[in-house]
């Protein structure tokens, strides 16, 4: 049994439960601790009985050190300060062995299991950024990604996980001050800091809009592969992190903001859009007002067109930036 967990609102309540959706394609001997941070999330995720989940509450999750801190941080900065503290719940509430902490935003086309695999004796692992060289300069942001990150309940990994929770208790802002960036910046130095840390040595485990560029990524054999550019290195891609996704109301789809191949966009982005559309339907079929008022409309409100960029090759000239840049 391979143990997960994550944590989203409703704005994120799609692709949680795509991600969810892909490793039930992938893997059958798993669970995942979905930890629902509002109430229309849990309510929505409770009434699906997933089969291989867990359903948490913030009612049930948050304890007294994060409700005091709670007010001093915006929703995205209480997320991410609350995410070592999701895997410290996992691990003491239902006794677990190990915990892979995932983003709700990636999306296995793979088994993860070989990644799970690659921690060995160690206690604790972590995935790069693997920045291409054009994007270099977001290192400064965190050489590493918290993304897939797996914790078993050692010692010497709650060593690490508990240094991790009392560091983003003190400190944990949308913002770069004194090398810190939110949750992130504190996994730089992990490796020398403690003694139980692997760094992922699979490349298909944290395939992304930032390093996406080195890979020429294609299909064969019902396989999504990726080859170094350059090199011989040919890689399965486990899963994709499809950062900053966004579809707006005037008809613009923005894929990321990074440089992407059109191979990329239908080998990998394709696929993900049309799953998004299946569950939104399946959804809209349980409560046609999920998505349509205040805060519960997430990102998408013309389904319609939704399903057009399914339908139609995903052009770069509808993208509402052609390549990131920093602000």
């Amino acid at each position: 049994m391979i143990n997960f967990c994550t944590l989203f609102d409703s704005h994120y309540l799609l692709r949680g439960l795509a991600m969810y959706k892909s490793l039930c394609k992938h893997l059958d001997d798993f669970h995942l601790y979905f930890f629902a941070f509002d109430s229309k999330c849990y309510q929505t995720l409770k009434e699906l009985n997933l089969d291989k989940a867990t359903i948490i509450s913030l009612e049930e999750f948050e304890d007294p050190q994060l409700l005091a801190i709670k007010p001093t941080r915006s929703r995205a900065e209480y997320c991410w300060t609350c995410t070592p503290s999701t895997i410290r719940y996992s691990l003491d509430k239902y006794n677990l062995d190990c915990c892979t902490y995932l983003d709700a935003d990636i999306y296995f086309f793979a088994s993860p299991k070989i990644l799970v695999n690659e921690l060995g004796e160690d206690s604790v692992m972590i995935t790069e950024h693997r920045y291409s060289p054009r994007y270099k300069k977001l290192v400064k942001f965190g050489k590493y990604c918290v993304q897939f990150m797996t914790f078993r309940n050692t010692p010497q990994g709650n060593e690490v996980l508990n240094w991790w929770r009392d560091s983003c208790l003190q400190w944990c802002y949308a913002r770069y001050e004194d090398g810190k960036f939110g949750d992130q910046k504190y996994l730089d130095d992990w490796p020398e800091r403690f003694e139980c840390v692997h760094v992922l040595q699979h490349l298909g485990g944290g395939v992304a809009p930032w390093n996406v560029q080195q890979y020429d990524i294609f299909r064969k054999d019902s396989k999504l592969l990726g080859k170094v550019r350059g090199a011989e290195n040919l890689f399965e891609i486990i899963f994709y992190h499809f950062h900053h996704l966004k579809f707006y109301d005037n008809g613009e789809l923005d894929l990321s903001g990074y440089r992407l191949s059109e191979n990329v966009k239908e080998l990998i982005y394709r696929p993900y859009i049309k799953h998004l559309e299946e569950i939104t339907c399946a959804l809209q079929r349980i409560d046609k007002s999920i998505f349509t008022h205040g805060e519960d409309k997430l990102e998408f409100k013309n389904w319609k067109m939704l399903a057009r960029y399914v339908k139609h090759k995903l052009m770069s000239n509808i993208l509402r930036k052609s390549e990131f840049i920093e602000s």
